[in-house]
């Protein structure tokens, strides 16, 4: 198992890319016109995870943002996957 400076040594450079990236996109959303909708929602959400001290944020923020419904549905309303569960209504 790597050593706490190594993985900081090696993966350091692209999470702050990524959490810049994502902090970047949250600041557009902020100044667009427009409702927020329900993928906005579940990502912020899903963003304290982060900061817990666990062991399994990927697999928490993952089933958080994903669909909990195991019966398939007849017929899709729609094409093409959101990245978080749609309201019923949608």
């Amino acid at each position: 198992m790597p050593q706490k400076k190594q993985l900081l040594d090696l993966q350091f450079i692209d999470a702050r890319h990524k959490l810049l990236d994502l902090a970047a996109f949250l600041d557009r959303m902020d100044r667009a016109a427009g409702d927020d909708d329900f993928r906005l929602a579940a990502l912020r959400s899903a963003l304290p995870v982060l900061l817990e001290s666990r062991g399994d944020r990927a697999r928490a923020i993952l089933e958080a943002m994903s669909d909990p419904s195991t019966e398939p549905i007849p017929q899709a309303k729609r094409q093409g996957a959101y990245g978080a569960p749609p309201p019923a209504d949608f």
